[in-house]
């Protein structure tokens, strides 16, 4: 049962990290490890679910497509899923793959399976969807059901044609225009006839001539300067300002479709011509083979070509070329059986460590980079390397002078795989133990690697993300201060912590002189300041982003010390943690974290300031006594008749604590639409469940 158990937990931990790295590459664009460190992550997974079958999670990464979009562009649902390929590393993962397809048609051995095989580009997955032959969305993959709709900005790619027309005419990079393309009519005959929708799918790029010369402009006017070419396309893409796509040099390339009206061909590289016949945009190197061994040549082939490529590729696609047998073949889970991307193996070279800088992230975290003596990996010259935390540091023994091999894979910041002069007599390199920005303490929470910095209020590297949480919706949510306010403010100097939101007033004037800002605005923004004075200290609290303390933690803190100042004294005295974890709803997790958190003198002095003009209320309860006061209540799903906030206040309001978790102790699960994970936990643990309208007749009746 060890073994069992500990396979849970890694299932649990994987599923975790794995759902982290999957939001940072498609939903923030910001990977931190390489393909190669993912796809180790993946496969491991995969590897424990098939010898443990019964383990397999409701979360599990085998079940899942990316990652949903958060940002502000609109969502939009594909019509048909766009899926992602499962992996092959070795000449011999490729020929299992071909044996699974044989044993799933069930076809002879002297049967022939023809394929096509082409270059993997690193990009930007995207759907451009047309009817009547005009360009109607495009969208990026998402979590594969829900993408984003980026239609204004892909019209601003040359290589995407706005409208379609039987014939073609145009080479990849010339725009079709409207005065171009003859009028759609479905009477057109021939293979180039246009169908009522085609969905046309591929990857938004950007060469790496075109990348180069971006981050030269990009330094030259002190602007943000790209990783690798992904994470610029990806980036240019995803603006909510379509001139500023327009002004970057995004590229597309073809590589397969979604819905279709009508049959594109009988084989994929007939489909694949057609589309190239309309001015889509295919590659070069895309070949129909007749064997395995023939796509494993073509694969050696585009693996020797790859370093003069105008783009970035990590690997070799192969799709089976008969479009019937695609269907038969269908898909299991989120990768269709009749695809496989066959990777590259990672490129290596051996350098010199000369240095190891430690950045401060947005939520303070410390994270090393090595500094290395220029090296080409791939044809690109590598100088940074991550170094990833503290322990792997101490994994590597690495010190400055070592002589380190790198591996660059997937075109992500490359890593250090090996340390070949471990051995050497040489000084430890010593993490620090204050932040390099503001001097604070930088401690790691017991069970976690990341080291971060407790300097919060005052710590530069953190000033604008801390500020922007505590004008938040959830926090003192100050009407007509956003996020873009809050970034020009600190630009000129006018704040430098919560506080200096207070004394805005004395900007008055120089605001009105400011672009975007009139009189009333003004007055109207220091108006909803001044009405902050004053305000509900658990909002205050949760806006300090003390970390673990989360909008219901706060309000448990509030209801047990009343004040902020009380809360403080409790938190740096005697027996602190012991006292703060004694609060219901408070663990030992948090109470470090506060303890930390207050025993910094700079938070100490930057919270003075901030409560000398802010000068939040002390906690008033409004919980009345009823059947449910001491209650714990868990709401999960999407409510239809109010917003997750509203139902947790009237909770209180009925003296029970709203939970974001199911656990044993819960006494009561709200349900909304789209209910997952936490109503499966009720079901478990025979918590009761109702729906909304239950709830609306308890808050009703009280």
């Amino acid at each position: 049962m060890g073994d069992e158990a500990d396979a849970a937990n890694r299932l649990m931990r994987l599923a975790r990290d794995i759902a982290r790295h999957d939001k940072l590459y498609h939903d923030r664009d910001a990977p931190e490890i390489s393909d190669a460190a993912y796809d180790a992550l993946v496969r491991e997974n995969r590897a424990l679910e098939e010898q443990y079958p019964h383990l397999v999670r409701a979360d599990s990464p085998s079940k899942r497509l990316g990652a949903a979009p958060t940002s502000s562009l609109a969502k939009v649902a594909h019509s048909r899923p766009m899926l992602s390929l499962d992996n092959a590393f070795t000449d011999e993962e490729v020929r299992e793959f071909l044996g699974r397809v044989r044993r799933f048609l069930s076809l002879p051995a002297d049967e022939p399976v023809a394929l096509t095989a082409e270059p993997k580009i690193d990009g930007l997955s995207c759907s451009l969807r047309y009817e009547k032959g005009a360009l109607v969305l495009a969208a990026t993959r998402g979590d594969g059901n829900v993408g984003e709709d980026v239609t204004a900005n892909v019209r601003t790619i040359a290589d995407v044609p706005q409208s379609l027309f039987p014939g073609g005419g145009r080479g990849p990079g010339q725009r079709a225009s409207a005065a171009d393309a003859a009028p759609w009519t479905p009477a057109f005959a021939g293979e180039q006839e246009i169908p009522v929708i085609i969905e046309v799918r591929g990857e938004v790029y950007m060469a790496k001539e075109d990348f180069a010369a971006l981050n030269a402009r990009q330094a030259k006017a002190g602007g943000k300067i790209f990783a690798n070419p992904r994470n610029a396309a990806a980036g240019s893409l995803r603006q909510k300002d379509p001139s500023v796509t327009a002004a970057r040099p995004l590229r597309f390339l073809a590589h397969g479709w979604g819905e279709m009206s009508e049959p594109l061909g009988h084989t994929q590289g007939e489909a694949m011509a057609r589309l190239a016949g309309w001015g889509f945009p295919v590659s070069d190197l895309l070949r129909e083979v007749g064997s395995v061994e023939e796509g494993l040549a073509q694969y050696a082939a585009i693996e020797a070509a790859r370093a003069d490529l105008p783009f970035d590729i990590d690997g070799v696609v192969y799709k089976v070329d008969r479009l019937d047998w695609q269907e038969r073949l269908g898909q299991v889970g989120r990768a269709p059986r009749w695809g496989l991307a066959h990777k590259f193996p990672a490129e290596k070279a051996e350098t010199t460590l000369e240095a190891i800088d430690i950045q401060v992230g947005r939520t303070g975290k410390l994270t090393p980079v090595g500094r290395l003596k220029p090296v080409g990996v791939g044809g690109v010259i590598v100088q940074n390397v991550t170094l990833h935390n503290r322990d792997e540091i101490a994994r590597l023994a690495l010190r400055v002078g070592d002589r380190v091999r790198i591996q660059r894979a997937g075109d992500v910041i490359p890593q250090v795989v090996e340390n070949l002069t471990r051995e050497e007599q040489r000084d430890p390199y010593v993490f620090p133990d204050h932040c390099p920005e503001c001097r604070s303490e930088a401690v790691a929470e017991e069970g976690e690697v990341d080291v971060r910095c407790t300097g919060g209020l005052i710590c530069p590297a953190q000033r604008i993300e801390r500020l922007k949480h505590f004008i938040s919706r959830g926090a003192m949510d100050i009407d007509g201060l956003g996020e873009k306010s809050i970034v020009e403010f600190a630009e000129l100097g006018w704040l430098h912590g919560p506080a200096d939101i207070f004394r805005l007033k004395a900007h008055r004037d120089e605001l009105i002189r400011r672009e975007g800002w009139k009189e009333k605005s003004v007055d109207n923004l220091l108006a909803a300041i001044e009405a902050r004075v004053g305000f509900d200290p658990a909002r205050f609290l949760f806006g300090l982003g003390i970390r673990h303390v989360g909008s219901v933690t706060a309000k448990d803190l509030m209801k047990a010390f009343g004040t902020v100042k009380a809360l403080q004294a409790a938190a740096t005295g005697e027996g602190a943690e012991a006292e703060l974890s004694a609060v219901e709803g408070v663990g030992p997790v948090v109470a470090e974290a506060l303890a930390d958190f207050f025993h910094e003198p700079h938070n100490r002095d930057a919270l003075a300031d901030l409560l000398s003009l802010a000068k939040p209320a002390a906690y008033v309860s409004t919980a009345r006594t009823t059947e449910w006061s001491g209650k714990t209540i868990v709401f999960t799903g999407t409510l239809e008749t109010m917003s997750r906030d509203e139902a947790k206040a009237q909770a209180e309001r009925l003296g029970a604590r709203a939970a974001g978790s199911v656990s044993a102790k819960t006494d009561l699960v709200v349900v909304g639409l789209g209910a997952g994970s936490k109503l499966k936990k009720a079901a478990e643990l025979g918590v009761r469940v109702i729906n909304e309208a239950e709830w609306a007749a308890i808050v009703t009746g009280a």
